[in-house]
């Protein structure tokens, strides 16, 4: 079967909410020789974008987007393993803390990002969903004198301006200087980064993961 044709079938399976069959549909696609990040990059994150894109445009709901999610959590478990045995011995590329804003629950891309940045080196503190900025300053303030990345998602636009407020307490409490923050989800562009004095955003998963070790270096 061309790797095209095994793309597209976990793409389907995320879209379909094929929760029992896809981790073997995953299975097969590692036996068949393709790299882990090129079945989530190429197959996984295809399918999500989708279901998000749905979401959006109120052709699916959020029991729907659970599901995908249920799909793309058993996919994940099979490709951690993989993922782990590639990331480069010693390397550590410094502490990311994840969450998502508070007042959002959606965490598919958040668990994605996390993923990948586990797989590329960096040490990783998951603080979950629906996080309040409080928690994530004081979590900040106790890896001061590390390489802290501050890594945000927001899937709405009210969520998204937490991400202001995140930015101006870290100012506040000193801590700006000795983090990097980087923060995605569908309303977040570079124009408000720019806004905002964050570092950096990314389009998707994969790519969060190389801007990540740009943005630490």
């Amino acid at each position: 079967m061309a790797n095209q044709e095994i793309f597209d079938k976990l793409r389907d399976a995320i879209v379909n909410q094929n929760v029992a069959g896809i981790a073997q549909l995953t299975q097969e696609a590692l036996d068949a020789g393709i790299p882990a990040l090129d079945i989530i990059t190429k197959g996984l994150s295809v399918g999500m974008k989708i279901v998000g894109d749905k979401f959006e445009a109120a052709e699916i709901f959020l029991p729907q987007i659970m599901m995908s999610g249920k799909a793309m959590s058993n996919a994940m478990e099979v490709l951690t393993p993989e993922l782990e045995k590639n990331k480069k011995e010693g390397e550590e590329a410094g502490l990311a803390i994840t969450f998502v804003a508070e007042g959002d629950i959606h965490d598919i891309g958040h668990r994605l990002v996390t993923t990948m940045l586990g797989a590329n080196g960096f040490q990783i503190v998951d603080m979950g969903v629906d996080v309040l900025n409080e928690n994530v300053v004081e979590e900040a303030a106790k890896h001061k004198g590390e390489k802290v990345l501050l890594v945000g998602s927001a899937l709405m636009t009210t969520s998204m301006l937490g991400q202001k407020d995140l930015m101006d307490r870290l100012r506040e409490e000193n801590l700006r200087d000795s983090v990097k923050c980087m923060f995605g989800g569908a309303p977040v562009s570079d124009k408000w980064i720019s806004e905002i004095g964050a570092d950096a955003t990314a389009e998707n998963a994969a790519e969060a993961a190389k801007v990540a070790l740009e943005v630490m270096k």
